[in-house]
């Protein structure tokens, strides 16, 4: 016999405010928000004190040093030590949870396995296409917004990549920035904000391309099987830099290094490790360049195991709160000559 759980119902009920307490996290309400130090094990010790961020209401969360991100569940799953994408071990926390706050109805209610999940009869599967390219074009995007002249970044630049300030549609307000495969084809857009402190889990830094169905047929986007701006380049002796953000590929790229690519994330996938092998011959040098901070430090080790059996790679190390856009040019030009 199982204790039944509905996982919807649960999360419907369950209070966002208890969820944290019973993990042993203070609550720091701001209306609907709570925002703290990250209370998630592999964020422990580090010093961004308010990096995490729940909406209690609609009870997700978000952490912008680790990256974690999902519900009230999944994060009970984290605190719990277990991986939130293993059902079983999901539904172990998910029945402790009900235990806990609604013991009445966590009782009331079991069955066999039989009687918990009714047979369904398979359909036929749903056509998945991933990264299809797009038939239209953003038009009338602002390259001489005021964000951009004020971050430094000059209009050139943003004509050279076609990015701009965005006034209407699904990225309103924000900067919309094109995304290319490797054969250049236009997948699709990111829209970063324009304004860093406006960021929350309503609102995060980047909105990417959602999976979408149509025609019985879905559509996913996958920034992970291409390297942003990696379509302009072939391989060659030239050393290639790598980075994490698109603002880092533009401000390097503005003032002078022509070869620079970025992963879009703290995380590097096997198809993106093999692009960046694809453009440098075997004597060639690669330079990853990453944040000054926790995530950049295990992004940059993650890419010189991956990447030092095969190339000659060097890490360019930022003080922590560094982002390779606030350092002066002429120290990243002196750090990566030598």
């Amino acid at each position: 016999m199982r204790v039944w759980v509905n996982f919807k119902e649960l999360r419907g009920k369950l209070k966002f405010d208890d969820v944290l307490r019973h993990y042993g996290v203070e609550v720091k309400r701001k209306g609907e928000q709570h925002q703290g130090p990250c209370p998630l094990p592999n964020h422990k010790g580090r010093k961004d004190a308010s990096s995490f961020s729940a909406n209690l209401q609609r009870g997700i969360f978000k952490c912008f040093g680790c990256g974690a991100e999902g519900n009230q569940l999944e994060f009970a799953a984290l605190l719990s030590g277990v991986d939130p994408a293993d059902g079983e071990a999901l539904r172990t926390v998910a029945v402790e949870l009900q235990q806990k706050f609604f013991p009445s109805g966590a009782s009331a209610r079991k069955s066999s396995v039989s009687q918990e999940i009714a047979p369904v009869r398979p359909g036929p599967p749903v056509p998945v296409r991933v990264n299809v390219p797009l038939d239209f074009e953003l038009k009338d995007l602002d390259a001489a917004h005021p964000c951009l002249s004020e971050r430094g970044f000059a209009r050139s630049t943003a004509e050279h990549f076609g990015f701009g300030f965005c006034s209407r549609g699904m990225l309103k307000d924000r900067l919309a920035i094109p995304l290319h495969d490797t054969e250049g084809k236009l997948l699709g857009y990111a829209g970063r904000v324009v304004d860093d402190s406006t960021v929350t889990v309503e609102n995060p830094e980047y909105r990417y391309p959602s999976r979408r169905e149509r025609n019985g047929t879905i559509f996913e986007f996958r920034k992970s099987l291409f390297l942003y701006n990696g379509f302009r380049f072939k391989m060659r002796d030239e050393p290639l830099i790598v980075v994490q953000d698109f603002p880092s590929v533009w401000w390097l790229t503005q003032y002078g290094f022509g070869r620079v690519v970025a992963t879009m994330g703290a995380e590097c996938s096997n198809e993106q490790v093999a692009l960046i092998l694809a453009l440098v011959p075997s004597a060639g040098h690669i330079w990853v360049a990453p944040d000054g901070s926790k995530a950049g430090e295990s992004y940059a080790q993650t890419l010189l195991t991956r990447l030092s059996p095969h190339r000659f790679v060097r890490w360019l190390k930022l003080e922590e709160g560094r982002k390779p856009t606030d350092v002066k040019i002429e120290e990243l030009k002196a750090r990566l000559s030598s």
